[in-house]
């Protein structure tokens, strides 16, 4: 019985195998950041980032020192006189307060991350919905990010999905990669240098 059992699940896995041999498998490669840097428009992220920065996280940052100075001088001024409990909350909050200001800058490396992602969130849906008909279109099988492509092999330009994505959003390429598409589909033959 095992031996059947054996060979039946030998059977069904060189039949599994033996169709993902015989189907035809493409693999391209996509680069997040060279798609969202040609969206017209996104440069503004920046300016609105050094907006956040300084009107809002600043100020935010200001106040909290503020805050830590005033409850401070209030508890050395007071400490004596608490009763033992309060004096126990009082620390507890004073050291809670030391300890935001003192990972101040992971905090806010955290708020402009999340400010980053929120700002590059419509560009990113409107990239990937385009990415996910590209590949069904185009059938590929595999995408890899384009910093997983060894640096020693060039792969081929039309598996850059990069430039198939900016094509289907309408998005302005440079003169040398539209000169190198055409090249690579053979739309249109090279220019002639003298």
């Amino acid at each position: 019985m095992k031996k059947l059992l054996f060979v039946c699940v030998a059977f069904a896995a060189s039949f599994l195998f033996s169709n993902n041999t015989n189907a035809q498998q493409k693999m391209g490669y996509f680069d997040e950041q060279l798609t969202l840097s040609l969206f017209p428009g996104i440069q503004k992220i920046d300016t609105l980032l050094n907006s956040f920065q300084n009107d809002s996280l600043r100020v935010e940052y200001e106040y909290r020192v503020g805050d830590f100075t005033r409850r401070d001088s209030i508890f050395k001024k007071d400490s004596a006189t608490m009763p033992v409990k309060a004096r126990e909350l009082a620390t507890r909050e004073l050291n809670q307060l030391k300890y935001n200001l003192i990972n101040w800058q992971t905090y806010a490396q955290q708020m402009i991350e999340a400010k980053t992602e929120q700002l590059l969130m419509p560009y990113k849906q409107r990239m990937f919905e385009a990415l996910k008909l590209v590949i069904a279109e185009q059938k590929y099988t595999y995408v890899l990010t384009a910093q997983a492509l060894s640096p020693y092999a060039q792969p081929p330009l039309l598996d850059n999905l990069s430039i198939r994505v900016a094509m289907k959003l309408k998005l302005p390429l440079t003169k040398e990669i539209e000169d190198a598409w055409k090249v690579a589909t053979g739309s249109a033959a090279p220019a002639n240098k003298k």
